[in-house]
């Protein structure tokens, strides 16, 4: 299994140095995203490794799922970015990055989020 990204946000500590990622002495990354554009995206491989926040990036659409015990359920808000309207505001990105080019749109994000910590 090769995600198309993977996080380590509230266990970055944990991993900092390692050169070696073993599972049975690391955590698993906290964060997988995968872009369904050429394969679609099959769950069991991270549900293996217990891996919290799953996003799946198909169609225009952003789809999150959350480790329940040993099975994914949909949500409709990110855990690991509670308070970021993550599936609208990926695929707006997404879509600017095409309209836009990627270093465009990583640009204007950059400035509005400059603006709106602004006091």
């Amino acid at each position: 299994m090769e995600p198309d990204t993977c996080f380590y946000i509230q266990n970055a500590h944990r991993v900092q140095g390692c050169t070696d990622l073993d599972l049975d002495i690391y955590p698993p990354p906290d964060l997988a995203i995968e872009s369904d554009v050429i394969s679609l995206t099959t769950v069991s491989a991270y549900q293996a490794m217990k891996v919290p926040e799953i996003w799946v990036y198909r169609n225009q659409a952003l789809k999150i799922s959350v480790l329940d015990g040993d099975h994914y359920v949909d949500a409709s808000s990110s855990s690991t970015f509670p308070d970021l309207p993550i599936t609208t505001l990926i695929p707006q990105l997404v879509q600017s990055a095409i309209d836009q080019g990627t270093s465009q749109m990583l640009r204007n994000l950059r400035t509005q989020f400059r603006q709106s910590n602004e006091p």
